[in-house]
């Protein structure tokens, strides 16, 4: 069965649209480290390797487009520059915005791994067949990770916990989850 990776995914607040492109988190960008335009970027890729000097990415609300200048690892975090902000003031201004990239730039994820992204709007059907609604939001925990279904007719949520006794299977092409409800899990 298909097992996720925990990638976020958002599309622009203001205005968006189905057609607006769909951007992938990669991190967080925290606080300006030294006097020469470096900060701080909490990872939130599997794929770290691919933020490399040259490359483009986007950041903030309003996706700002900035290159990377150099890229390196500080303990758990990564410290990048980007091109134009040379000074800790410069970079200063984008603390706690989101790095992003195009989620058509993701790379291939090996065979029954899916992203998050991919999850956002499937039908989600009890292995007997009954709908319980679509999948609206990914909320990450500690232990595991709770999708959250939103019931189209009653507007009612259902958390269900990203577990392989709950999740039976994800099905992309058809975009369709079936679960398997564990007592207490939905009282209708």
């Amino acid at each position: 069965m298909p097992r996720a990776k925990a990638t976020r995914s958002y599309r622009q607040p203001h205005g968006s649209s189905a057609d607006e492109p769909l951007y992938l988190a990669v991190g967080q960008l925290r606080r300006p480290h030294g006097v020469r335009g470096e900060i701080r970027m909490a990872v939130w890729t599997d794929f770290p390797e691919r933020l490399i000097p040259g490359r483009t990415v986007y950041v903030g609300p309003r996706r700002l487009p900035l290159r990377l200048r150099s890229v390196r690892r500080h303990g758990e975090m990564l410290l990048v520059a980007f091109e134009g902000y040379e000074d800790r003031d410069q970079v200063g201004v984008l603390r706690n915005m989101l790095v992003a990239v195009p989620a058509a730039e993701a790379p291939p994820l090996p065979e029954g791994e899916v992203y998050y992204h991919q999850l956002l709007g499937l039908q989600v059907v009890t292995e007997q067949g009954r709908p319980l609604g679509t999948l609206t939001e990914i909320l990450e925990t500690g232990a595991n990770d709770v999708f959250v279904v939103r019931s189209p007719e009653s507007g009612k949520e259902i958390l269900l916990p990203d577990i392989a006794d709950v999740v039976l299977r994800i099905d992309l092409e058809a975009g369709v989850m079936t679960v398997h409800l564990l007592p207490g899990l939905d009282e209708g």
